[in-house]
């Protein structure tokens, strides 16, 4: 029987991406198949993405063998039953300079794990799986170059680009299967929807970490890091959920300054006039997202005797939340008050954004409905929600419509002038309804608190 969610992960590995794919391999095999875990860069660069999913399974089968010696249940089943895919995806954003987190998780994305616990790292041939062999090599030899290099039995590493795996996945699975959940910028995403429209399409539904609309951001004061990190990609990702995509893609980017002729390498055509279908999109952003937290204390409560005792999951997650809780309070420092006491400064909590998503996908009806189970979408969902892509202060900003204004007639909204013919009125067709961009944005889960308990228990048993 197949489970009643298979995925793709598209992800940037940093600190609470690792503790949402650790989420995601924990389930059981009844409740989620991963097909793929796609590496695009973020809060890192993508070969420091890549390592740290290597370094990741590496982990886990040191782990699952200290349960199996000890008689504890491995867990894991998803991991174990299913072997996904890892492709290396976009190295950089589509039109905009790279911009990464590591101020915040670690030059290598894990608070320097790999140089502070090398024997939790898994050796450097890894490379090798995800290298093309060099000409000449035979089938056989090219086999037992692998092999000598595989530090894990639990995925499957592929040479072509993420984005391709992506789509062929898509291909030759039956439409409405597949859902993508994209825990890091979208660039990966935008350039599969745009090498082959329809086939991104036939995703049942993309769930997106990413964007703030009623709180400040956390990458500017308005912009949320996924989407600020490839703002022209996510807009061109939200697009797909518009009936009229052009109405809302970002403008195409001017010429270069050196050649005026010439647009920047990585600029992306507009979408076919006619597409078949709109996108389903359910968006978490930090208006929801923010509310779910890891406190430090109820973490070392249920990784420090796992520690004690030897297990090499608790020791490897313990050691880079240990830098990204410490992190965490140099960026929010609790100003000296005799009102605030030591176990009050000890409740530091990391914002579970990406397993969030996750937890989502494991817990939401198969069935794709308005009403997603025991999850809320906003009361004006599906919104239009807009990505600036241009702005000098704005650039990553979710922007919606928060005017009290009435959506103008559908008769007044046929343009005679082009497709995208400004009415009198409406600048931006924000009152089209024919236009604009349809997000399902979530803003209730189960349970705030709950969630907390769910992510130890499942991870660490």
């Amino acid at each position: 029987m197949e489970p009643p969610s298979r995925v793709i992960i598209d992800t940037d590995p940093g600190v609470d991406d690792i503790l949402a794919l650790l989420l995601a391999l924990a389930a059981k095999q009844e409740e989620v198949e991963v097909l793929l875990l796609s590496i695009t860069f973020g809060n890192i660069d993508v070969q420091n993405c890549l390592r740290n999913v290597v370094s990741l399974f590496h982990v886990l089968e040191k782990e699952l063998e200290w349960r199996r010696k000890r008689g504890h249940p491995e867990g894991f089943e998803t991991m174990k039953t299913f072997k996904p895919i890892v492709a290396v995806g976009a190295e950089e954003p589509l039109e905009d300079q790279l911009m990464m987190a590591d101020y915040f998780h670690g030059t290598d994305g894990l608070g320097g794990i790999h140089s502070s616990h090398p024997h939790l790292t898994p050796s450097e041939t890894w490379k090798r799986l995800f290298e093309p062999p060099p000409a000449n090599t035979l089938i056989t030899e090219a086999a037992a170059d692998n092999d000598l290099a595989s530090p894990c039995p639990f995925f499957t590493p592929s040479q072509t680009p993420a984005h391709q795996e992506m789509l062929r996945l898509l291909r030759e699975n039956p439409p409405d299967t597949i859902t993508i959940i994209a825990i890091g910028p979208l660039t990966n995403l935008a350039i599969a929807a745009s090498s082959e429209p329809e086939t991104f399409l036939r995703a049942k539904e993309v769930v997106v970490m990413g964007g703030a609309i009623s709180v400040p951001g956390n990458m500017t004061p308005v912009a949320e890091f996924n989407i600020h990190a490839d703002a022209v990609a996510a807009a061109r990702v939200f697009a797909l959920t518009s009936p009229r995509p052009s109405s809302t893609l970002p403008p195409p980017p001017p010429p270069s300054s050196s050649s005026p002729t010439l647009t920047p390498i990585h600029s992306l055509p507009p979408y076919p006039a006619k597409l078949s279908k709109t996108l389903s999109l359910t968006l978490f952003p930090l208006d929801i997202t923010t509310q779910h937290l890891l406190h430090r204390t109820k973490f070392t409560a249920k990784t420090a005797p796992l520690i004690a005792a030897g297990s090499p999951l608790a020791e490897w997650t313990s050691a880079f939340l240990a830098s990204t809780f410490h992190k965490i309070t140099t960026l929010h420092p609790i100003a000296p008050s005799p009102n605030i006491t030591s176990e009050e400064h000890a409740e530091v909590a990391l914002s579970l954004h990406d397993p969030l998503c996750i937890w989502y996908v494991l817990t939401h009806p198969t069935s794709h409905s308005q009403s997603p189970g025991p999850w809320t979408l906003s009361p004006s969902s599906p919104e239009d929600v807009r990505i600036e892509t241009s702005g000098q202060w704005t650039r990553g900003m979710c922007i919606v419509d928060r005017r009290d204004r009435n959506k103008l007639p559908a008769e007044d909204t046929e343009d005679t002038d082009g497709d995208d013919a400004e009415v009198p009125g409406d600048t931006g067709h924000w009152l089209d309804q024919s236009r604009g961009n349809r997000i399902r944005r979530v803003v209730g889960s189960p349970g705030v608190a709950l969630f907390e308990e769910v992510l130890l228990e499942r991870i660490f048993g």
